[in-house]
Protein backbone atom coordinates (compact mmCIF):
# COMPACT_ATOMS: atom_id res chain seq x y z
CA UNK A 1 0.00 0.00 0.00
CA UNK A 2 1.19 3.51 -0.77
CA UNK A 3 1.27 6.09 2.02
CA UNK A 4 -1.40 8.16 0.24
CA UNK A 5 -3.70 5.11 0.24
CA UNK A 6 -3.35 4.56 3.99
CA UNK A 7 -4.36 8.06 5.15
CA UNK A 8 -7.83 8.65 3.65
CA UNK A 9 -8.81 12.00 5.20
CA UNK A 10 -8.52 14.02 8.41
CA UNK A 11 -11.37 14.06 10.92
CA UNK A 12 -12.44 17.65 11.59
CA UNK A 13 -14.61 17.60 14.71
CA UNK A 14 -14.74 19.60 17.95
CA UNK A 15 -13.16 16.74 19.88
CA UNK A 16 -10.47 16.47 17.22
CA UNK A 17 -9.65 20.17 17.47
CA UNK A 18 -9.30 19.88 21.27
CA UNK A 19 -6.44 17.39 20.76
CA UNK A 20 -4.40 19.68 18.50
CA UNK A 21 -2.93 21.50 21.52
CA UNK A 22 -1.59 18.15 22.80
CA UNK A 23 -0.32 17.21 19.30
CA UNK A 24 -3.05 14.57 18.90
CA UNK A 25 -4.52 14.29 15.39
CA UNK A 26 -7.35 12.11 14.06
CA UNK A 27 -7.53 10.52 10.59
CA UNK A 28 -9.77 8.14 8.70
CA UNK A 29 -7.45 5.39 7.48
CA UNK A 30 -7.67 2.34 5.22
CA UNK A 31 -9.51 -0.56 6.87
CA UNK A 32 -6.66 -3.03 6.32
CA UNK A 33 -3.90 -0.70 7.58
CA UNK A 34 -2.21 -1.61 10.86
CA UNK A 35 -0.62 0.71 13.43
CA UNK A 36 2.90 0.30 12.03
CA UNK A 37 1.77 1.24 8.51
CA UNK A 38 -0.21 4.24 9.81
CA UNK A 39 2.80 5.48 11.81
CA UNK A 40 5.09 5.19 8.77
CA UNK A 41 2.57 6.95 6.53
CA UNK A 42 2.07 9.92 8.89
CA UNK A 43 5.83 10.32 9.41
CA UNK A 44 6.50 10.22 5.66
CA UNK A 45 3.62 12.45 4.51
CA UNK A 46 3.86 15.16 7.18
CA UNK A 47 7.58 14.97 8.20
CA UNK A 48 6.83 14.54 11.92
CA UNK A 49 7.78 12.06 14.68
CA UNK A 50 4.95 9.83 15.93
CA UNK A 51 4.86 8.71 19.57
CA UNK A 52 1.77 6.46 19.45
CA UNK A 53 -1.12 5.36 17.26
CA UNK A 54 -4.53 4.29 18.58
CA UNK A 55 -7.01 2.77 16.13
CA UNK A 56 -10.71 1.98 16.25
CA UNK A 57 -13.12 0.33 13.86
CA UNK A 58 -16.26 2.45 13.50
CA UNK A 59 -19.46 0.81 12.35
CA UNK A 60 -21.79 2.60 9.94
CA UNK A 61 -24.88 4.32 11.27
CA UNK A 62 -28.38 3.22 10.32
CA UNK A 63 -30.04 5.66 7.92
CA UNK A 64 -33.55 5.82 6.47
CA UNK A 65 -34.85 7.42 3.31
CA UNK A 66 -38.62 6.98 3.43
CA UNK A 67 -39.41 3.26 3.53
CA UNK A 68 -35.89 2.26 2.53
CA UNK A 69 -33.21 1.84 5.14
CA UNK A 70 -29.55 0.96 5.12
CA UNK A 71 -26.23 1.71 6.74
CA UNK A 72 -23.47 4.19 6.04
CA UNK A 73 -20.12 2.53 5.29
CA UNK A 74 -17.90 1.17 8.06
CA UNK A 75 -14.51 2.87 8.45
CA UNK A 76 -11.36 2.79 10.55
CA UNK A 77 -10.18 5.79 12.56
CA UNK A 78 -6.69 6.45 13.91
CA UNK A 79 -5.69 8.90 16.65
CA UNK A 80 -2.02 9.80 16.15
CA UNK A 81 -0.04 11.38 19.00
CA UNK A 82 3.19 13.15 18.07
CA UNK A 83 6.36 13.32 20.17
CA UNK A 84 6.85 16.44 22.30
CA UNK A 85 9.89 17.61 20.30
CA UNK A 86 8.11 17.15 16.94
CA UNK A 87 6.56 20.04 15.07
CA UNK A 88 2.79 20.08 14.49
CA UNK A 89 0.98 19.23 11.27
CA UNK A 90 0.54 22.46 9.28
CA UNK A 91 -2.85 21.46 7.84
CA UNK A 92 -4.46 21.32 11.29
CA UNK A 93 -2.62 24.40 12.59
CA UNK A 94 -3.99 26.52 9.76
CA UNK A 95 -7.58 25.55 10.69
CA UNK A 96 -7.50 26.40 14.38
Amino acid sequence: MMYEDIIVKPVLTEKGFDGIAEKRYTFVVAKKANKTQIKAAVEALFSVKVASVNTMNCHGKRKRMGKNQGYTPDYKKAVVTLKADSKGIEFFNSLS
